[in-house]
């Protein structure tokens, strides 16, 4: 089989050449566009992952009714009362967000590979977790939006604090005239380390794991076969590392606030880590996990894979101009 080194990704502790480059900007759509194509198909175990997440919150195990108890009968229960749509709220508000974020993200890691930075020891990992600092904080108010309508339902299968907004623009609007500009960033505190942890595994597990299958030459050079195992392999890992930064995330951006905007369960990060292990327990850290890895896996496939046929797309018609 012909050699495959020149169409290999650099791995995350080893330098190598940087890839084709492509027009930032462009890089930046991209990353958009494939991750918003992730999230229409992804979004229902995103609503179901929102409610498993905030079901018996701050309550010993076993003493609270669990309405949701798994992914399959989690999906049925929310498609059965709140119907078809009920699977796919806050879609449009989810599509801002990782439209932003992995615009953000993705362009912003792709720019640290134009200028070299991942081809040094570590410098994927690092570039991850930057790029990905960066995206979360400035969709930050998309996220807390979405975790808010994603947790409204009718009483009977309601878990968590119930914000009852009439829509995005209500949620958004409600928001600026309780808290102000700054209290659409609440929750942050728990989105950054979230997203730089999730970006840094995903990113980084994806180019080591490209690395290794182009190395092992199962497949022609450049076969979108390669980049759906890698990003399947980056989806493990990020679901693992994240879940418990995605469960304090969630507790922070759903929680209420007082008249001082404070939040009324947790006062911070660390704050919402120490109570939820105390009265939950440990697993409570990794409650939803099963929806997460099936949310994670298949959301992480598909972004990376769409990103990364766009990105080879895009370096072959920069190459047939060059050469035109």
């Amino acid at each position: 089989m012909a050699s495959t080194v020149s169409a290999v990704p650099r791995g995350v502790f080893s330098p190598s050449l940087p890839p084709p480059a492509v027009w930032p900007p462009l890089d930046f759509a991209m990353g958009a566009l494939a991750c918003c194509a992730a999230c229409v198909f992804t979004n229902p175990l995103e609503v179901v992952k929102t409610r498993l997440q905030l079901q018996g919150e701050l309550c010993a195990r076993g003493s609270y009714q669990r309405h949701y108890r798994g992914v399959l009968q989690a999906l049925w229960v929310v498609g059965r009362t709140d119907g078809l749509r009920g699977l796919q709220k806050g879609l449009s508000v989810g599509l801002i967000y990782q439209g932003v974020m992995n615009g953000v993200r993705l362009g912003s890691y792709s720019y640290c590979e134009a200028l070299g930075i991942t081809s040094f020891h570590g410098g994927s990992l690092l570039s991850g977790a930057g790029a990905g600092a960066l995206g979360a904080f400035i969709a930050s108010p998309a996220y807390l939006v979405k975790t808010h309508l994603q947790a409204q339902t009718v009483e009977a299968i309601a878990v968590g604090h119930q914000h009852n907004h009439l829509g995005v623009s209500d949620a958004f609007a409600t928001i600026y005239r309780r808290d102000g500009l700054i209290g659409l960033w609440r929750g942050v505190n728990g989105a950054v380390p979230r997203v730089m942890v999730g970006s840094a595994a995903q990113l980084a597990t994806f180019t080591s794991a490209k690395d290794w299958v182009s190395h092992s030459q199962w497949f022609s050079p450049n076969n979108w076969l390669t980049a759906l195992i890698a990003a399947a392999i980056s989806g493990v890992a990020v679901a693992i590392t994240m879940t418990p930064f995605d469960v304090i995330s969630t507790r922070l951006y759903n929680q209420p606030v007082d008249e001082f905007r404070r939040g009324r369960l947790y006062h911070g990060f660390s704050d919402c880590m120490l109570k939820v292990c105390q009265t939950e327990g440990l697993l409570g850290l990794y409650k939803g996990m099963g929806p997460v890895f099936v949310r994670l896996a298949p959301h992480t496939a598909l972004s990376m894979l769409f990103w990364d046929l766009m990105r080879q797309q895009a370096a072959k018609h920069n190459q047939s101009q060059g050469r035109s």
